[in-house]
């Protein structure tokens, strides 16, 4: 069935180009039990931004795209991968409104499936020719581990008193960000692009990674679940040191600090009292404006870097509008 997005119809072409990809993998047939949850996490959905995104850097120098769907389907792996053990780590009932593959099958399970869909990543990977495949499993490598490292810090801040803004853009640097880089940068690799558009795009999709992740932390307070996918207020209710949290503790007077710390150490409470006073709080400090002059920061930068970048016009003209829907996300 074809994907429905407001994306443009190329668009709309690469992502159906993934998901017929993602329908005919093959990871293994014995034991069932084993395999059932990787076909299962992988058909739930989602944005396929990744793959998408190394399909877009692609087509900024060649035409053939369906060449490189395989290496995106690989990036598209190892981001649910990392979700399955995120998941398991988090604690997490859903996922996409669908039980979690831990819920659902078990903890262990879970684990070694995850595994299963590292490991399949590899095996993606070295089915580019012996030179390429050495390079971009080098860099595969780096960002695995800062996505890995940005996980730990994210789960070291749920314990730690204070975290500053700058190291809460560190961590969603290494989490989430990194791999939009990578994606980036892999597209142009295997489409043959010179060295600095390469480093260009790199750089582009970390740029873009951090504003996304902002975009993210603003629309799970003031969102619209209808469009935004999911019910609102999460991060408030786990007490998520985002960025507009950290922002309110760094501007609010001694009596606002007082309420927010009041209801981050509240144990007994109604969950729409405390989502609304701590957003009435947010909504006297002006930190929504505030994070989104910051989301406006990040995604600037990321079209300076795109204007680094030496490709063809149209492969241009489509991911800046990318880019630019990404930005524009409604609240």
């Amino acid at each position: 069935m074809p994907v429905k997005t407001l994306f443009p119809q190329t668009i709309l072409h690469y992502q159906n180009l993934i998901e017929a990809s993602i329908r005919k993998l093959r990871t293994g047939k014995a034991p069932v039990s084993l395999y059932e949850p990787i076909h299962y996490m992988m058909q739930l959905g989602g944005k396929r931004l990744r793959p998408l995104l190394v399909l877009l850097a692609y087509s900024l120098y060649r035409t053939d795209v369906r060449k490189a769907v395989p290496y995106a389907v690989a990036v598209e792996l190892f981001h649910n991968f990392t979700l399955v053990h995120d998941d398991i780590m988090d604690n997490a009932p859903l996922r996409r409104g669908k039980p979690t593959v831990h819920e659902k099958w078990s903890v262990s399970t879970a684990i070694l499936s995850g595994d299963v869909m590292l490991v399949k990543v590899y095996n993606l990977f070295l089915s580019l020719p012996p030179e390429k495949a050495v390079q971009v499993l080098k860099q595969f490598n780096t960002c695995a581990t800062q996505v890995c490292e940005g996980q730990q810090l994210d789960m070291e801040f749920e314990k730690q008193t204070t975290v500053t803004e700058k190291e809460y853009i560190g961590m969603i640097a290494q989490k989430t960000a990194a791999l939009l880089g990578f994606s980036l940068e892999l597209g142009a690799r295997l489409a043959g692009a010179p060295e600095a558009d390469c480093r260009a795009l790199n750089k582009l999709g970390l740029d873009m990674g951090i504003g996304f992740q902002l975009m993210d932390d603003l629309l799970d307070a003031y969102g619209d679940p209808e469009k935004f996918g999911k019910q609102t207020g999460g991060d408030i209710m786990a007490n998520k040191k985002t960025y507009l949290l950290i922002t309110s503790l760094q501007k609010a007077s001694a009596a606002q600090r007082k309420k927010l710390n009041y209801w981050l150490n509240a144990t007994h409470f109604n969950r729409e009292e405390k989502i609304n006073a701590v957003k009435r709080i947010w909504d006297d400090l002006n930190v929504r404006q505030d994070t989104e002059l910051k989301i406006q920061q990040y995604f600037k930068r990321a079209f300076r870097q795109l204007g680094r970048v030496k490709g063809r016009k149209a492969g241009m003209d489509l991911l800046k509008q990318f880019t630019h829907q990404l930005m524009s996300r409604q609240v």
